[in-house]
């Protein structure tokens, strides 16, 4: 059931702004994920997403690195098995459910 992993370029540009050992954590991360991406409510590891900070993420999902105080939102294409890793960002105060949602608009 793995399903493909696809990185937006503001993506990729987020993970190349981790260092090293922060980078190799996120993509194992993602990968692990990507093995059963679907909501914890269907049986896989998906956070849905909702009203963030005064946001509408619904639909899309998240990863938490709790030690690493990192967050991975991604959209989950059901149709063509796709995880598709919107952004990687540190969550301090909520500033990555903000640009997730300026990334999915424009």
């Amino acid at each position: 059931m793995k399903h493909e992993i696809h990185y937006t370029e503001d993506a990729l540009n987020d993970m190349d702004l981790l260092d090293n050992s922060q980078r190799k954590q996120v993509k194992k991360a993602i990968f692990k994920v990507s093995t059963n991406p679907l909501p914890k409510k269907e049986g896989g590891y998906g956070n849905p997403l909702g009203n963030k900070g005064g946001t509408n993420l619904t639909g899309l999902m998240k990863i938490k690195l709790l030690k690493l105080g990192i967050r991975v939102v991604y959209q989950l294409i059901r149709v063509d098995k796709i995880m598709k890793v919107i952004v990687i960002a540190a969550r301090s105060e909520d500033l990555v459910y903000k640009e997730a949602s300026k990334r999915i608009t424009d």
